[in-house]
């Protein structure tokens, strides 16, 4: 268990941490939400608009998944891109919605290594430099298949990466996107974006 003087303190610019720092943390006290190659990041709090989202996309994951091996889960939940046993892993990231199909994955604590589907649904918060980072991080880490949610726009931008290749397509707020990695799985985009 961390020092609990080491919890209240603020974090330093240019520290490294690791999963086991990273679990004994209080984000109310650190502001931290998110690790990244060691280094913490912050995270705003959703709105109204991202909950709708999210629960409308989950609701649809949720439906098709019932009774199949693969899991959805939604934020918050602790994904340990780059898993190691010691806790020595220094990249714990929470995306909006995961779908994972390898139950050995699944720990007690989160997610241990890379899912196969990621969803993240943009906040006014995130910059381009964090969408570009989240970008390289789940290529690396082996994820299948990431989506991005745009509410001010009404736009999905679906990457799935594959045999070295990155497939990458835009979809309107009318449309169906087809979840590459789940065969038989659309998503109607309608209720999604629906205000």
């Amino acid at each position: 268990m961390a020092d609990e003087a080491a919890l209240k303190k603020p974090i330093e610019d240019g520290q490294h941490f690791t999963y086991a720092d990273y679990k004994n943390w209080n984000p109310d006290e650190t502001g931290c939400c998110e690790l990244i190659y060691g280094v913490p990041y912050a995270m705003a709090g959703a709105n109204t608009r991202h909950q709708t989202m999210l629960g409308e996309l989950f609701r649809q994951f949720a439906n098709f998944l019932a009774g199949k091996p693969c899991r959805v889960l939604p934020a918050p939940y602790d994904v340990r891109l780059l898993y190691e046993e010691d806790e020595s892993d220094d990249t714990v990231v929470q995306p909006d919605i995961i779908v994972v199909c390898d139950k050995a994955k699944l720990g007690k604590e989160g997610c241990r290594g890379a899912p196969d589907f990621v969803v993240e649904i943009l906040s006014p918060s995130n910059t381009a430099a964090e969408m570009q980072r989240k970008f390289k991080l789940y290529r690396q880490a082996g994820v299948r298949e990431y989506w991005v949610l745009d509410p001010e726009s009404g736009t999905l931008l679906t990457h799935l990466f594959e045999e070295g290749r990155i497939l990458s397509r835009f979809y309107g707020a009318g449309e169906t996107a087809p979840v590459e990695t789940i065969p038989g799985l659309e998503i109607v985009l309608e209720p999604v974006f629906a205000e």
